[in-house]
């Protein structure tokens, strides 16, 4: 290929949605996801992969009460990793590693962090499941979200 269209060429794609997605990040996570049990109900808002960075936000209520609420993000860092740093209710920020990833779900860890110590996504189908844990699978609290209509 021509170098003076090679050039051109490789700042589109990088620009491009595509670039996003070779980031590494869970691209098919980005998106409104809402889920209903009897009177629990939990919001999670993921935005797409842009800049190395996907942002979310989640609450979880009983009827008409907000019980919790978090802000979080999944980056990669200057090493080449992912993780994930979340901030419940405003409180201190905590980091998750990524352990691992396929094509439809990614799972993060933190050994040295009370609950939970594991958080895992996993696409199946239309559905977004959500769970999170000590190291061991204990103590597992799992929610499934179905997409929100835009």
């Amino acid at each position: 290929m021509n170098r003076l269209l090679a050039l051109p060429l490789a700042l589109l794609l990088a620009a491009s949605p595509l670039a996003a997605q070779d980031q590494g990040l869970p691209g098919w996570l980005a998106g409104a996801w809402s889920m209903e049990s009897g009177a629990r109900w939990a919001d999670e808002t993921w935005t797409t992969a842009r800049g190395g960075m996907m942002i979310g936000a989640s609450r979880s209520g009983f009827g008409p009460e907000l019980a919790e609420w978090e802000h979080s993000r999944i980056v990669r860092r200057a090493d080449g990793g992912i993780s994930l740093f979340t901030q419940p209710q405003g409180r201190a920020l905590i980091e998750f590693r990524m352990a691992t990833m396929s094509e439809t779900a990614i799972e993060f860890a933190n050994p040295a962090h009370g609950y939970p110590q594991r958080i895992r996504y996993e696409r199946v189908g239309q559905l977004l499941i959500a769970e999170v844990s000590k190291m061991d699978g204990s103590e597992a609290m799992r929610w499934q979200y179905r997409r929100v209509a835009e």
